[in-house]
């Protein structure tokens, strides 16, 4: 029996009210994630630090969500630990508490360090508690999972503006209540989760993972496609949280303010994209949701740099919705290749999105530095092209076994992975 099939008396009510309440601290921790870059200038300001030292805090907090996570998923695969739930909402309430009491760089760098932390150890096994409650409807329990992140990032700057701004630093005490809320949810749900891996319900295919059906040539091809599909998504999203508001305010001669609706619209249309990407993927296939959701920007991405003003609001809109639809199916895509490797497939993939969009904009902002504002945003408006590349991935038949001429090459010499 697989990890998959644990939550067989699982009723379905309780399964919904687990995978919204998992995705509901999602969003906490999202939000407390997101606020830290939001609040950048007034850490400048108050603490006189220099751009160099405000982009060690921002490589310090991607950093340890990056990295950490791809490690913690390969374990959790082979010994689940349902306390990491409430652990990881611990270390981003110290986290936030530093923040709020933070007197030196250092300090701050500590601070954001222990944040990323909490997120590396929710992540995995948040994503493992999704896959569980929903068997039968993978795309759809990643999509109700991720959409609370993305609800979380898109209320990080309105939750900037009017909690931390009036009061200064010390408004990070605020977040102490989010992330205490964040810890008794957890615990809620690793209640459930323990259940679903106790002794009685794991066999030793659980424990030390399944074979897979493909060559581990295979495994790296299609694995490097769809980080491909990463690397295009989350760099040109980076682009546009990070540096479409300079480039908007300096074509259009607008305020800040103004620029932000774009922004906004990106992300909340991105919300409404996440949710239904899933399901579509469970309806018409995983493969063609891929592709579609990265090459499908590309129209509206290649004319965003020459749309007016109001224009610019309308296919920042589409953009969210096309564009963010396709990762909880890059998810749930991998670990149907990779049986038994839910955890490890969650980490790695959440840790690349974390660690290439922190790469993409440190990169992006010194090519900004040199070569302008305008030919970077005109550059990377390119990036969903390599959304070609996803039609290279095989289709769904392919990894749910059913015979075709690629499937039977690669089992005829297959030896697998073990966990």
């Amino acid at each position: 029996m697989s990890q998959t099939n644990m939550a067989v008396d699982t009723t379905p009510n309780k399964a919904l009210a687990v995978l919204l309440g998992v995705s509901f601290a999602h969003l906490l921790n999202d939000a407390m994630q997101s606020v830290v870059p939001a609040v950048f200038p007034m850490f400048q300001q108050q603490m006189q630090l220099s751009y160099t030292e405000i982009g060690w805090i921002a490589f310090t907090l991607n950093i340890t969500a990056s990295i950490l996570q791809p490690a913690i998923g390969f374990y959790t695969d082979r010994r689940p630990l349902p306390i990491l739930l409430p652990l990881g909402m611990c270390f981003t309430l110290l986290g936030m508490a530093g923040l709020a009491l933070s007197p030196s760089f250092g300090s701050l760098l500590l601070s954001a360090a222990l944040i990323g932390v909490g997120s590396s150890v929710i992540h995995p096994e948040s994503s493992r508690v999704a896959h569980l409650a929903m068997n039968h409807r993978k795309g759809l329990a990643q999509s109700v999972f991720q959409v609370g992140g993305n609800a979380g990032q898109a209320f990080a700057p309105l939750m900037a503006a009017f909690i931390i701004s009036p009061q200064g630093q010390v408004g990070f005490l605020w977040f102490i209540l989010l992330a205490g809320l964040g810890i008794v949810l957890q615990l809620g749900v690793s209640r459930w989760y323990s259940l679903q891996t106790r002794p009685s319900r794991i066999t030793n295919s659980t424990i030390h993972g399944v074979r897979s059906r493909f060559s581990k040539w295979f495994i790296a091809y299609v694995l490097g496609i769809l980080i491909l599909m990463l690397f295009s998504k989350f760099v040109y999203l980076a682009s546009m949280t990070g540096y479409y508001a300079f480039y908007f305010m300096d074509k259009y001669h607008l305020p800040l303010t103004t620029a932000q609706i774009s922004i906004f619209a990106l992300q909340f249309a991105g919300m409404a994209g996440t949710f239904l990407g899933g399901p579509l993927a469970d309806r018409f296939g995983r493969q063609k949701m891929i592709w579609f959701s990265i090459l499908g920007t590309s129209p509206f991405s290649l004319l965003l740099p020459y749309a007016g003003a109001a224009g610019s609001v309308v296919l920042c809109a589409v953009i969210g919705l096309i564009l963010m639809s396709g990762f909880s199916v890059i998810i749930v895509y991998a670990q149907e290749m990779l049986p038994g490797h839910v955890g490890t497939v969650a980490g790695l993939f959440f840790g690349l999105a974390f660690g290439m969009g922190g790469l993409g904009s440190v990169i992006m902002g010194g090519l900004m530095d040199t070569h302008g504002v305008e030919l970077m945003t005109q550059v990377c408006a390119f990036l969903p092209m390599l959304g070609l590349f996803a039609l290279l991935l095989p289709r769904d038949s392919v990894l749910m076994g059913k015979p075709n001429a690629l499937s039977s090459h690669n089992r005829k010499d297959s030896q697998g992975i073990t966990d």
